[in-house]
């Protein structure tokens, strides 16, 4: 993705001046936001939470509502500038555009080295940059699309008079243990009177069935309590929304969609997994395949191991030794996500491996269904080793 940054960069500088390209950036979004104002009945502002796991789904669903009416909605997504330097290039609907933030928050490369202090930069630097981007805006806006993690939304929306929809990218039940955190509290299951006993039963929650105490969100009983504070008055701050959405199928949380439908008079809805359907058809098109699905192509059916370190956490440098040296030792064909230096990772003259920085994750495991490859899931957990699970 920043590979795309860099090329448009380099053909800027064969086709003109840096000064020269910026006037005419001016100009045509001068020219267009004149063109958009007249264009769209509809104006969405999206705002998601800074993580790759709320981006995601945010911009799915932006995509969505883009496709369903092209001509009615344009719909524009703020990110910082350095979330836009990541996905600037993934494909999109003409009616969906970006509009940016400075980097006011910890760099996603490293946020994970001090999880609280980026959480709480996320709820305290960007509301002002926010703000000030929304009242610029000449296109009027006609609603507030926000993740939930982001309360200062709806304090945004109250003040330009403009209504909020709070879009949860956690779970129903997930979020209702949040929202409902104050009655695990009452009943001693978190807090400072809880017994420690997580094979009690909580069967309290509205719209929740029985479940034990250990399978409330970890954060609650265990590391992270300060953080779990943060997101109890951001999920708390949602009532205050016109709408709140949920990517979730509603017949699998009915009980817990049906139960703040009852308790709340916003509007409440359950669109689904936001996973990008639009793009599931283009999985068997090799005409314009990324050059890791067609190695991918060519690897004999079912021979293939997936391996993904995930977008956050990582691993001390002796444990991916450990790991790299096993997949090498083992022999098998593998495709391995990796976020570090990519030469870490594959020997000289190692033909049976792929190592690549990103990929479209959706489309990777959709080519199971076509009998290219199978995969697993290989992880690193703290005091636990080494695991792998089938997918």
């Amino acid at each position: 993705m920043i590979q795309c940054r860099r090329a448009e960069e380099e053909g800027r500088r064969r086709t003109g001046t840096a000064e020269e390209e910026e006037e005419e950036a001016r100009s045509r979004d001068q020219g267009e936001e004149g063109f958009l104002a007249a264009s769209f009945s509809q104006h969405v502002v999206a705002i998601p939470y800074p993580r790759r796991g709320h981006i995601n789904p945010m911009m799915n669903l932006c995509k969505l509502i883009a496709l369903r009416n092209p001509s009615d909605f344009l719909i524009t997504v703020v990110v910082t500038e350095e979330w836009l330097s990541f996905i600037e290039c993934e494909p999109k609907p003409p009616n969906v555009r970006f509009a940016t933030i400075p980097n006011v928050i910890p760099s996603e490369k490293n946020r994970a080295a001090d999880f609280p202090g980026f959480i709480k930069a996320a709820q305290t630097k960007m509301e002002h940059p926010a703000e000030q981007l929304l009242r610029g805006m000449e296109v009027p806006i006609t609603v507030l699309l926000y993740d939930c993690f982001l309360y200062w939304v709806v304090n945004i929306g109250q003040r330009l008079n403009i209504p909020v929809a709070s879009f949860s990218a956690i779970s129903a039940t997930v979020f209702s243990m949040f929202y409902h955190y104050n009655l695990l509290v009452e009943n001693g299951h978190v807090g400072d009177k809880f017994s420690g006993n997580i094979e009690e039963i909580v069967d309290y929650l509205p719209g929740v069935g029985p479940i034990l105490v250990a399978d409330l969100v970890t954060s609650f009983n265990g590391k992270g309590k300060e953080v779990t504070q943060i997101f109890l008055k951001a999920i708390l701050m949602c009532a205050k929304a016109q709408f709140l959405i949920f990517a979730s199928v509603y017949e699998l949380e009915a009980q817990v969609i049906d139960a703040f439908r009852s308790n709340h008079s916003m509007p409440v809805y359950a669109i689904g997994p936001a996973i990008p359907y639009f793009n599931l058809n283009d999985v068997g098109n090799d005409q314009n395949a990324p050059d890791y699905v067609r190695w991918l192509d060519r690897q004999p059916e079912g021979s293939v191991l997936y391996i993904s370190q995930g977008s956050f956490l990582s691993v001390s440098s002796s444990q991916l030794d450990e790991v790299v040296a096993g997949v090498h030792d083992s022999g098998v064909r593998y495709m391995w996500i990796a976020r570090e230096d990519t030469s870490l990772f594959k020997n000289e003259n190692d033909e049976k491996g792929l190592v690549v920085p990103w990929c479209d994750q959706l489309r990777v495991f959709l080519m199971v269904r076509w009998g290219h490859f199978g995969h697993i899931a290989v992880g690193i957990q703290p005091k636990k080793g080494l695991f792998v699970e089938s997918l």
